[in-house]
């Protein structure tokens, strides 16, 4: 199968924007064992090569006030899934940072958003990317609302859409190959095992 990354959809639609750079291979990882109890330290890039080294990571959906998800379209020269669509982001707790500090700070990174998150599950995944490298990981994922326009990093990302969850669903179906692995399994957890846990429109704060 051929992972010759998508080209990005036009940013047309972006209001502001940012360009910080917040990622660094060189960023110490938390290794983990399938219980997540910490076992050690590794470099971001270490952590990528091969078959993946298990670490820790989050996973974090944010809504709006009509129940749409935001999706970010990934970055083409990310090393892995590059310009494949996914949820509001993703990253990796740093040594010695909390999950859910690492969740709120990425989002913001990304997105611009200060949000609170609330957990809802963890679960580990591993997903190989061709020679490029490969996912492995103990990911906790979290939720958030807001009504407040995201302030894209365009370092990270390269577009960004609110979608309808009912449309989202038919998508997933029709073109799986667009969206990240992670996202798919998290995605459909959500929907199914956890979706007592979704914002319901009438309870979002503005």
């Amino acid at each position: 199968m051929s992972h010759t990354p998508f080209k990005p959809t036009s940013n047309r639609n972006f209001g502001n924007t940012k360009d910080d750079i917040v990622s660094d291979d060189r960023d110490e990882l938390i290794l983990v064992d399938s219980e997540d109890s910490e076992i050690g330290v590794l470099d971001k890039e270490s952590c990528h090569d091969g078959k993946g080294t298990l670490h820790r990571a989050v996973s974090v959906f944010v809504f709006n006030e009509l129940g749409d998800l935001l999706m970010q379209q990934r970055h083409p020269n990310k090393r892995l899934w590059g310009g494949y669509w996914s949820n509001s982001c993703c990253s990796h707790p740093r040594f010695g940072e909390k999950t859910q500090v690492a969740a709120e700070r990425r989002l913001y990174e990304e997105c611009g958003l200060h949000v609170a998150l609330e957990f809802v599950f963890k679960f580990e995944y591993s997903a190989l990317f061709g020679e490029a490298g490969a996912e492995h990981e103990l990911c906790s994922v979290f939720i958030g609302v807001t009504n407040t326009p995201p302030i894209i990093n365009t370092t990270e990302v390269s577009n960004f859409k609110w979608q309808k969850p009912s449309l989202l669903d038919q998508k997933i179906e029709n073109q799986p190959h667009i969206y990240t692995p992670w996202f798919k399994t998290e995605w459909a957890k959500l929907r199914t095992e956890f979706s007592d846990r979704l914002p319901q429109i009438n309870t979002i704060p503005n």
